[in-house]
């Protein structure tokens, strides 16, 4: 019973500091901190920007993490670079919010760094 409140709780705070990043219509670098990690961690990219005014997202996203090796120096991971449209930014963030428990705490961790505010997490 906790768990799943904590659950929504996680998810509703991210909801709600996307909608307030999103409704205003310049984006502080803050705020284009938190876009560019909630689209890295959904889509596993690399790199990531995007055009707040062409409402377009472009980066690039790693297909095999098999071929990433932290003890050397990687000169070849595949990546897909993709270039997205977006009508709504509010609507793309917030389709990019996953449930799962790893993603809680990466959210979790995320409304820590913007807004300050400590959520306890517990484990059931």
């Amino acid at each position: 019973m906790e768990n799943s409140t904590l659950r929504m709780k996680i998810t509703m705070e991210i909801e709600n500091l996307i909608f307030k990043s999103c409704a205003n219509k310049q984006a502080t670098d803050k705020f284009k901190t938190l876009h560019i990690a909630i689209l890295k961690k959904y889509y596993n990219a690399a790199d990531v920007s995007i055009d707040y005014h062409r409402k377009r997202v472009k980066m690039d996203i790693v297909m095999d993490d098999d071929y990433y090796d932290p003890q050397k120096i990687n000169t070849y991971i595949p990546i897909l670079p993709a270039n997205l449209l977006f009508k709504n930014l509010n609507n793309f963030l917030n389709s990019c919010i996953e449930r799962d428990t790893k993603s809680l705490g990466f959210y979790a961790s995320l409304l820590r760094t913007f807004t300050k505010k400590d959520i306890t997490l517990t484990v059931a």
